[in-house]
């Protein structure tokens, strides 16, 4: 039997990522596990209105999507506990600017730059909606037809209301196939 828990968010786990942005003329990150996709070139980036981060986003419409992997994860870790209202998070990590102006994790395996189009907002939420303007992948993670693998990749995961980072890397179905498989077993019933 399924219990019922009221109105809850159960769409986890998600990628970890830090974002980037310029705020009052310094770099700032925050990690953030609210993200989605929107299209194949629109993306979503959740943040609480009273993240520092959030100005820097509105002001210059521009941040960065830096992919976490486990060598990443202190350092993510971290610029999602400290504010930088508070503390200066800019040399967390090495960085340079991309084409489209934003910051970008040189250790992070995989960076989108985006330009947000939109801001939807919510009682308590900014949700950036940003079109990718530049996508920036570590050439080791790339298979042979030259498309990201994400079994080397190797993205960690945000899992909540437990507050868990998961590992991922293996691959445990082809998609479509289970699919064409299940279909096969039906026709022959």
């Amino acid at each position: 039997m399924k219990k019922n828990l009221g109105s809850v968010l159960a769409l986890y786990p998600t990628p970890a990522v830090v974002i980037g942005t310029m705020v009052n003329g310094k770099v700032n990150w925050v990690l953030v596990g609210h993200v989605g996709i929107v299209g194949h070139d629109r993306i979503l980036i959740s943040l609480a209105k009273p993240h520092y981060t959030n100005q820097g986003v509105i002001e210059t419409g521009k941040l960065s999507v830096n992919v976490v992997d486990e060598k990443l994860l202190p350092r993510a870790d971290y610029v999602g506990i400290a504010s930088g209202a508070k503390v200066d998070k800019s040399e967390v990590f090495a960085y340079r600017m991309g084409d489209a102006g934003a910051p970008l994790i040189e250790d992070s395996p995989l960076v989108m730059e985006c330009e947000v189009v939109d801001n939807y907002q919510t009682e308590t939420f900014d949700n950036f909606i940003c079109k990718i303007a530049n996508t920036y992948v570590e050439e080791s993670v790339l298979n042979e037809k030259g498309k990201v693998d994400y079994t080397k990749l190797k993205p960690v995961l945000f899992e909540m209301p437990n507050y868990n980072y998961l590992a991922t890397g293996d691959v445990i179905a082809k998609c479509t196939r289970l699919g064409k498989e299940y279909k096969d077993q039906l026709l022959n019933k």
